[in-house]
């Protein structure tokens, strides 16, 4: 039977620029870095495609599932590059500064609007880390979660899904009936590259859109107004400054013990 695997990814600063807040709304200045893909969201992408490519010529597919701006775009044509199918793309600008909890509202919203049967996140995002977002999905549709997944075995007939995941306390093998919301860790697979071939067919893939309104959202429960949380003060990191010299003249060993102390490291 065909399946339908949504991969949930996110657009990102890069992780080694320079990182600013806004002085207008304390949110992240995502102009001021390079945008790119989640580095954890490829694995979530290679996973589906790797479930997808497991059903042979069956008719299963794999869906793009991505909420940021417009900018985003460039994202997600990557991960259609990568070999998925289609995309969808929830973008408004009443989304800005929108936390956990309404991101979670919204992709629950994105993900009725398609029928589905597994929903892959990767574990965490590289700008927040909070690693709470697929968790949160799963919640809002009542439906199961198998988490940090680090291998992954879908059982058509049976319509369940096994993980398999390294935890503190031992590990765990945990299965589930479909429809169910899966988040895997980078330990999962190795991502492919894209090759020109589809780089060039992912312009042509259907890419819909859709704003609050269309996914029948209140306006309020979104963006800085709906937030849970703020950033009620920042200031600029101070410029690095010249570090402190010892000069060994046998009591070197002493000077850095004493230097440690004033710094409360000792």
């Amino acid at each position: 039977m065909p399946l339908t695997i949504v991969a949930c990814v996110k657009q990102v600063p890069d992780s080694w620029a320079e990182k600013r807040l806004l002085d207008i709304d304390s949110t992240l200045d995502r102009e001021s870095a390079d945008p790119v893909l989640n580095e954890l969201d490829e694995y979530a992408i290679e996973e589906a495609l790797r479930i997808r490519e497991a059903q042979g010529e069956d008719g299963s597919e794999v869906v793009v599932l991505c909420m940021g701006p417009e900018r985003a775009t460039d994202t997600i044509r990557k991960a259609l590059s990568m070999g998925a199918d289609r995309a969808i793309h929830v973008v408004d600008d009443q989304l800005h500064g929108s936390d956990a909890v309404a991101t979670s509202a919204a992709l629950t919203r994105a993900l009725g609007t398609t029928q589905w049967d597994l929903a892959v996140f990767g574990s965490e995002s590289t700008d927040a880390r909070m690693s709470v977002v697929p968790a949160m999905v799963a919640e809002r549709l009542a439906l199961p979660q198998l988490t940090f997944a680090q291998k992954v075995e879908v059982d058509t007939a049976g319509r369940s899904a096994t993980v398999h995941r390294q935890t503190d306390d031992g590990y765990d093998i945990v299965s589930a009936a479909l429809p169910v919301v899966i988040s895997v860790v980078e330990k999962i697979n190795e991502p492919r590259y894209p090759s020109f071939k589809n780089i060039m067919a992912a312009k042509k893939k259907p890419l819909e859109t859709l704003d609050v309104a269309a996914l029948g959202l209140d306006p309020a429960e979104v963006g800085l107004a709906g937030a849970w949380s703020a950033v009620e003060a920042f200031e600029q990191r101070p410029p690095r400054q010249g570090g402190v010299k010892i000069t060994d003249e046998g009591d070197g060993a002493t000077k850095i013990a004493d230097y440690l102390v004033g710094q409360k490291m000792l």
